[in-house]
């Protein structure tokens, strides 16, 4: 993931060098060859995705003239691309960026490895009618769950996909009673590596409060929309406490589209490794243009040329 980049484009070998300098280790090494179980971790899936993100941006701004004040009404990132949304903005600088992440994939692994239970997430096919109440009726299921059992609402992706998070007897528990009241169609087990989105993440929060707080932040320099409240940031001395709620807050990301959607916005440029999310944009607005690049498109690109 990413050698392409690094081998054909010096503003991404740049982004690919400083995350190295800033972790004191061969972050890119990890990145370009690195086997899946060390990939999957999360302290090294965190920051290898961000700085694959942050180099497909640079190359943009680079090689192709991309200036995302000039080009872009609103930024936003999905739950770890926030941390993206911030470096693109200039409210938060690459190098800071670098560490929180490491930092923030860190204590989630510690957090998992001092929880005594199980731990699951569960994607969850639903209609859009029903998202308010799937919201209440996972309230209802956590409140008669046994002492040391949780089940949350982890992400809303679109109108019709929800990710629950929790312990994994209380994720099966709901699953099958949303499944049940015809609520959710269908639910799938997820292959991640802790219960993100949760309150059972609070250790990993607190333990990156301190560092969040002696973090210089800026002011955007375009809106960002985020994750906690799917509003823009109001003003850069609220950040620090967006991002630590953001551990444990659902990710409102359905509503944050629609709060751009409800400002005309048709056209949106998704960045990162990956296309989950531009194929949700296509599937719930398949009007609108919906720009994707990826570590394929630009080598494709690099190598038509």
């Amino acid at each position: 993931m990413g050698k392409d980049l690094y081998e054909n484009f010096a503003s991404a070998r740049h982004v690919f060098d400083e995350a190295n300098e800033v972790l004191g280790f061969n972050l890119k090494g990890l990145i370009f060859n690195g086997t899946q179980s060390q990939l999957i971790q999360t302290e090294n899936t965190q920051p290898a995705i961000l700085t694959t993100s942050v180099a497909i941006l640079r190359i943009l701004e680079s090689e192709y003239g991309f200036n995302i004040e000039s080009a872009c009404t609103f930024a936003l990132g999905h739950s770890l691309g926030e941390y993206t949304a911030l470096v693109a903005t200039k409210a938060l600088s690459l190098h800071d960026a670098i560490k929180l992440v490491r930092l923030r994939g860190e204590s989630m692994t510690k957090t998992v490895s001092q929880l005594k239970v199980k731990t699951a997430m569960s994607a969850l096919i639903v209609r859009q009618e029903n998202l308010a109440e799937i919201e209440e009726s996972i309230k209802g299921i956590n409140s008669s769950l046994p002492e040391g059992e949780l089940v949350e609402l982890a992400n809303v992706n679109s109108v019709s996909v929800a990710v629950i998070s929790g312990t994994s007897n209380a994720v099966d528990f709901a699953s099958g009673v949303l499944q049940s009241n015809h609520l959710a169609a269908r639910a799938l087990d997820l292959p991640v590596s802790a219960p993100f989105h949760c309150k059972l993440m609070q250790p990993a929060a607190d333990m990156m409060r301190a560092s969040l707080k002696n973090i210089k932040f800026n002011t955007p320099t375009i809106d960002v929309i985020t994750n906690v409240t799917a509003t823009p940031i109001k003003s850069s001395t609220e950040i620090p406490q967006l991002l630590e709620k953001q551990v444990t807050a659902t990710v409102q990301w359905q509503k944050s589209i629609k709060y751009c959607k409800e400002r005309d916005i048709n056209t949106f440029i998704v960045i990162g490794p990956a296309r989950v999310l531009a194929n949700l944009l296509r599937k719930e607005y398949p009007l609108d243009r919906i720009r994707l690049v990826t570590i394929d498109i630009l080598t494709r690109i690099y190598s038509d040329d």
